[in-house]
Parts: C-alpha cells; sequence; structure tokens
C-alpha cells in the first residue's frame, strides 16, 4: 500500500517536472529553421533601421525621441539569444557564420553586451558632450564587432 502511493507521487512529480520544463523551452521551440532564421534576419533589420533613425534624431537634437528605439534595439538583442539554435546553421539567405555555434559563449557575451550599452546609451546622451563618439562607442561598435566575426560580407 505505501509503495502505491509513493510510486503515484513519483509519477505525479515526474509528470509535474516534464510538464513544467516544456514551458521553459525557447521562444523557438515551436517555429521552423525557416521562421527561426527570417525572425533573426528581421530583428536584426530591424535594430539596423533603429541605429540609423536614432542617429537621425540625435543629430536633430531629439533626444526623447530616440530612447524607446534605443530600449527597443537592447530587447531585441536579448530576444535574439533565443535565435542561433544548432538547427539554423544553414538556409533561407542566413548570413550568420558557422563561428556562432563554435563560440556560443563569446557570441551571446556580445549579444547582452550589445543589449547593455543601448541601455547605457540613453543613459549618456542626455549629458555627453559628443553624441556622435558615444554612439560609436556603445552602438555602432558593436555592430561591427559582431559582423566582423559572425556574419557572413555581402
Amino acid at each position: 500500500m505505501i509503495f502505491i502511493f509513493i510510486m503515484k507521487i513519483i509519477k505525479t512529480s515526474i509528470f509535474t517536472f516534464v510538464f513544467f520544463l516544456s514551458l521553459l523551452f525557447n521562444s523557438y521551440a515551436n517555429q521552423s529553421v525557416e521562421e527561426i532564421i527570417k525572425g533573426r534576419k528581421a530583428m536584426f533589420s530591424e535594430n539596423y533601421q533603429n541605429a540609423k533613425r536614432i542617429s537621425i534624431l540625435l543629430k536633430s537634437g531629439k533626444i526623447d525621441d530616440a530612447k524607446p528605439l534605443m530600449e527597443k534595439i537592447s530587447k531585441n538583442y536579448i530576444k535574439l539569444l533565443d535565435y542561433f539554435p544548432e538547427n539554423t546553421k544553414e538556409g533561407f539567405k542566413t548570413e550568420a557564420l558557422p563561428s556562432i555555434w563554435e563560440n556560443k559563449k563569446e557570441f551571446n557575451d556580445l549579444m547582452k553586451k550589445a543589449s547593455d550599452d543601448m541601455i547605457k546609451l540613453a543613459e549618456a546622451i542626455d549629458t555627453a558632450e559628443d553624441l556622435r563618439a558615444i554612439q560609436k562607442k556603445l552602438m555602432w561598435s558593436n555592430c561591427s564587432a559582431c559582423h566582423s566575426k559572425f556574419r557572413a560580407p555581402h
């Protein structure tokens, strides 16, 4: 009798564990390879368009209008961490190099740094004397660092 009770508890615990584990899977779990690759390309494209817009806004003194774009870029970099599963190395005109998966920690650290730097940029632009220099340091240098190692030339 006790054995049956213990087995039911173990069975329930395993079921509960598996259920909650399934909820923790990455956001790309139900997406096809094509959707994942196109999704990450779209996010990088959105980041680039927003970065260009930020430059225009800062040049025209519209600092407060630029800050939400910086926050959006920051959030996209964090989302992008989930958009490079092993099965998306090839296909659908991806420009991602194998070095992403060979140096996954370095790539992920760069995505996190780029995200953090966008928040730093949003904080720094209120008091920065040279807006171009601070953009180069906290925004464009991250783009260059990633493209030089992790993206195929185009």
